[in-house]
């Protein structure tokens, strides 16, 4: 007996990673859990943010910097896209800025055919400072000035993607400003603090307030850098319901994106159909 597939489903899933300062290494492993993920029946995947370094001091992304469309990390993406035959949203990579001491933080998107349809350079730059932990991106990325929105197609349906990075979620103005989308894609490695305080509450409130699925891919355990990441890669619904979270350690979320619940809910409460501003 054959079973109908419905075409209004698209089969997702976010990669969690603690990522290492060692390029291959992280390559590697990338490579495994999207094996993993697309046996799992994902035809999208996504990995988190810094999947492919997390160095040792901020400036080693500097120096593993690549220009667009060359560069050993950038084939190796395009060969997991094709391998696999999914679209892939690959995190971030450390991609050549103007500033020649600085990187763009760049998330890029493959088709299964390996052709890289989709770019975002992530727009805010995280800056915390306690008396025992500091960052401060704008030290060695130059932040990007554009939104990112991704149509693919699958099963004869257009799904939209709104594209951010980590610290953009904070910034409500920043999605408002992409659309009505299908879902938004957030990979991220927000720091434990930050990521204890707020990661959950804001991700369903970014679902909830635009009526999309999120599906956030994180960084999450102690690096050899001793930074400690939060985790908690997670789908969740155009309701704010929580469908999926992986809290801590490698491993991937899976999920099923529905045009059906899309349509429920701004039918329901058209909220978007409400707004004055």
């Amino acid at each position: 007996m054959s079973t109908l597939t419905n075409t209004t489903e698209l089969q997702i899933a976010s990669v969690q990673m603690v990522s290492t300062p060692d390029l291959q290494e992280n390559l590697n492993t990338a490579g495994r859990l999207i094996r993993a993920a697309t046996r799992a029946g994902a035809k999208l995947v996504v990995l988190p943010e810094y999947f492919c370094l997390m160095g040792l001091k901020d400036t080693d992304k500097v120096r593993a910097r690549e220009s667009l469309g060359h560069g050993p990390i950038q084939e190796q993406l395009a060969s997991f896209a094709k391998e696999n035959q999914i679209f892939l949203v690959a995190g971030t990579i450390p991609l050549e800025a103007k500033d020649l001491g600085k990187v763009l933080n760049t998330m890029l998107t493959f088709n299964p055919t390996g052709q890289r349809i989709g770019r975002y350079d992530k727009i805010h730059l995280f800056g915390y400072q306690t008396q025992t932990e500091r960052y401060q991106e704008s030290e060695t990325i130059e932040a990007g000035n554009s939104p990112g929105v991704l149509t693919i197609s699958h099963n004869n349906h257009d799904w939209t993607f709104g594209l951010s990075i980590c610290y953009d979620l904070r910034f409500p103005e920043l999605y408002r400003a992409m659309g009505a989308v299908d879902c938004h894609i957030i990979p991220a490695a927000f720091t434990y603090t930050t990521g204890k305080a707020h990661w959950e509450i804001l991700l369903r409130a970014r679902a909830i307030e635009n009526q999309s699925y999120v599906l956030a891919s994180a960084q999450g355990g102690t690096h050899l850098n001793q930074r400690r990441t939060w985790g908690h890669s997670m789908l969740v619904d155009p309701w704010g319901s929580v469908l999926a979270d992986l809290p801590e350690g490698e491993g991937f979320i899976s999920g099923t994106l529905c045009k059906e619940k899309l349509n429920e809910v701004r039918s329901q409460l058209p909220a978007l159909a409400h707004r004055k501003l």
